[in-house]
């Protein structure tokens, strides 16, 4: 039972991080595009 009093703050953190890099990767414009970059592995017009 004292364990949970050390995982229940660890997965609260856990979840702040996961929301923090979250919003960074968002306010960074990581998904701003995304249609076009599978569109691009498909793509074999370019020169190799």
């Amino acid at each position: 039972m004292d364990i949970l009093y050390l995982l229940i703050p660890l997965s609260v953190v856990l979840v702040f991080f996961i929301l923090a890099g979250l919003w960074w990767a968002v306010d960074r414009g990581q998904f701003e595009d995304i249609e076009s970059e599978g569109g691009r592995i498909l793509d074999d017009s370019r020169d190799v």
